[in-house]
């Protein structure tokens, strides 16, 4: 019996992804547990298996069309099994919707013509009457978008804009708000020299009129001819984002603007973890041990103290906390393609061993791009690093719906005056960025001295 493939859900937030590669063609044979297609989101890349034995039957999206998650993209079934009755989402908007036409009024032109009296060329203003053919998912999507379809470069059967020529108008832009893309549709104004300044780089309203007055008053030669100077002068190299930096770009836009964030920093005595984990190294065969890493020691703490403060361990949706009665650690992990964060589950469950164990495991996936959706999503709690790259402070970004975020910060060593003498330590920094509409500042502030107490006596904390 046929299989339908869908588009696998990733993350809480994702709407849909894109399908990046398939590695199976249609009428091919596949195997359970094969790589079947890759897809791309916000965060990175992911390969989809086969869940069942079969052949490929047919596949409903090509590489880079973007697909809602749960969405059918494949069929799997038995060679030459009858799959008439199902159809393609493609087949279900063309059979729910015929395709849209739109009639455009070009701006006016001169047209050369014969006089009937005089019998001389002569001139006339014009307009031309275009016809525009897109799909209803295609001019959707531009709406959403805030783009001018129109823009578009028509792929599909009979000079059609599919919604692949409006995921490739994203890349090139313009991107407009609504109000300032139904002003553009009145106008006829050059956009190759306005920079977006709504959000996401969206051009608005403000930004078209100012253009306008541009237009009107500067001299279009002499921005033309500085333009042109620029690259005798200074070397440069223009680099557009990518649909997944964009893509990333609005989420850290979204959590800024969407919750009150605060940070708030200290630092502790780090002689206790030094000493252990140096222990660790000299006899970690002996006991079977893992590699364990300073930042693994962190994760065992925070597992721990994040019990005491479920404010800090949850979700805030609308006006609604979640409460989580364990910890599942989220673990930012840098890639190629980008930040990831896979999640530790029950971490507080777990040994120091474990903990270390599984967030190795779970960085390598990421790296690999093999990780399962299902650890990119769930976290309660994130723990950031940058201390390897020796930065001594930094304000971490939320991760909503979390409600909070830990930074870890470079070890440096500050003075103390212990017994009439001045001896150093190594001081290690951490950064707490906290959801303000979820904590107040004195439960932050208890968490991260609790923390610092722990992770002080670090050997005290494991004999609990």
């Amino acid at each position: 019996m046929a299989v339908l493939v869908k588009m696998p859900k990733v993350g809480l937030s994702d709407e849909s992804a894109i399908i990046a590669k398939w590695h199976k063609k249609k009428g091919e044979k596949v195997k359970a547990g094969e790589v079947l297609f890759t897809i791309e989101t916000d965060k990175s890349t992911f390969e989809v298996e086969a869940e069942t034995d079969g052949v490929l039957l047919d596949i409903f999206f090509d590489e880079g069309e973007e697909v809602p998650v749960l969405k059918d993209v494949a069929v799997i079934g038995m060679p030459g099994e009858d799959i008439s009755n199902i159809i393609s989402p493609h087949e279900k908007t063309d059979s729910e919707f015929k395709k849209q036409e739109f009639q455009i009024s070009e701006p006016q032109k001169e047209t050369k013509v014969i006089d009937e009296e005089t019998h001389k060329e002569v001139f006339i203003d014009t307009k031309e009457e275009k016809i525009i053919k897109i799909s209803p998912r295609a001019r959707n999507l531009a709406e959403k978008m805030g783009l001018d379809f129109r823009l578009a470069t028509p792929t599909g059967p009979e000079g059609r804009i599919i919604e692949r020529d409006i995921l490739s108008l994203v890349e090139k832009g313009p991107v407009f708000t609504q109000p300032a893309r139904e002003h553009y549709t009145k106008s006829e104004l050059d956009l190759s020299i306005v920079d977006g300044t709504g959000i996401g780089g969206r051009i608005t309203t403000s930004d078209l009129e100012r253009l306008e007055s541009q237009e009107k008053l500067a001299d279009k030669e002499l921005t033309a001819k500085f333009k042109e100077g620029i690259p005798s002068q200074l070397e440069y190299e223009e680099v557009r984002f990518t649909n997944i930096r964009r893509i990333i770009a609005k989420n850290m836009i979204h959590s800024l603007s969407t919750t009150a964030q605060l940070t708030i920093n200290i630092t502790f005595d780090a002689t206790e973890i030094l000493a252990l984990r140096e222990k660790i190294k000299a006899n970690k065969d002996k006991y079977a041990l893992e590699n364990i890493t300073l930042n693994d020691m962190i994760l065992y703490a925070v597992s721990r103290t994040l019990l005491n403060y479920p404010e800090l361990n949850a979700h805030l949706v609308d006006e609604t906390m979640l409460l989580f009665k364990n910890v599942h650690l989220g673990v930012a992990v840098d890639t190629e393609r980008g930040l990831m964060v896979p999640t530790i589950f029950n971490a507080n469950l777990k040994s120091l061993n474990q903990i270390s164990k599984e967030a190795k495991e779970l960085a390598d996936q990421c790296r690999k791009g093999s990780i399962k959706p299902d650890y990119l999503k769930n976290g309660t709690f994130t723990v950031t690093n940058l201390g390897t790259l020796d930065v001594e402070h930094f304000t971490p970004i939320l991760n909503p719906p979390q409600t909070g975020i830990l930074g870890v910060c470079a070890i440096t060593y500050r003075p103390r005056l212990e017994n009439g003498q001045y001896e150093f330590y190594p001081a290690m920094g951490l950064s707490l960025t906290f959801d303000h509409r979820a904590v107040d500042g004195a439960p932050a502030a208890r968490f991260l001295k609790e923390l610092k107490t722990n992770l002080e006596n670090f050997s005290l904390l494991l004999t609990k």
